[in-house]
């Protein structure tokens, strides 16, 4: 009886983690300008477990002394809220890419210089029952 409650909560887990997203670009640490658009790209995994996106949210906050606050604690200045509709692309020069949506956000004007953590709040409905999946990513950037 244990196996079984083990093995079924490894699968949910599993099944869950197939789910997750990644943020594609912008990469870790890049520069970004105040005031400019840049496109954020949400990447999910190919998947065989039923899933149906909810909705993400982008967001960006500066950090404050070489200390950047935890995005699940606030998210900071919204750029977007939303439907999340990740599909193929056979964009030329792309190679293989997971199931993605490019966005564009602008980026604050008043954002202050120096790095600043950039967030992806999702939330999707997996599986069967199904049961909420709620993540949030973050890359940091260096805003100019």
């Amino acid at each position: 009886m244990m196996f079984k409650s083990v093995f079924v909560l490894a699968c949910l887990a599993a099944s869950a983690m197939a789910q997750s997203i990644d943020i594609g670009a912008p990469a870790n640490g890049s520069l970004v300008s105040s005031g400019t658009n840049i496109v954020v790209e949400v990447d999910r995994p190919d998947t065989l477990t039923g899933s149906q996106e909810v909705a993400i949210v982008i967001a960006i906050r500066s950090c404050f002394g070489g200390v950047c606050a935890n995005p699940a604690d606030v998210l900071g200045s919204i750029l977007y809220t939303g439907s999340f509709n990740p599909a193929f692309t056979s964009e030329p020069g792309t190679g293989s890419k997971p199931p993605h949506q490019n966005i564009s956000v602008a980026i604050p004007s008043t954002l202050q210089s120096g790095p600043a953590t950039l967030s992806v709040t999702h939330l999707s409905l997996v599986g069967a029952g199904p049961f909420p999946l709620f993540e949030i990513k973050n890359v940091t950037l260096n805003v100019a």
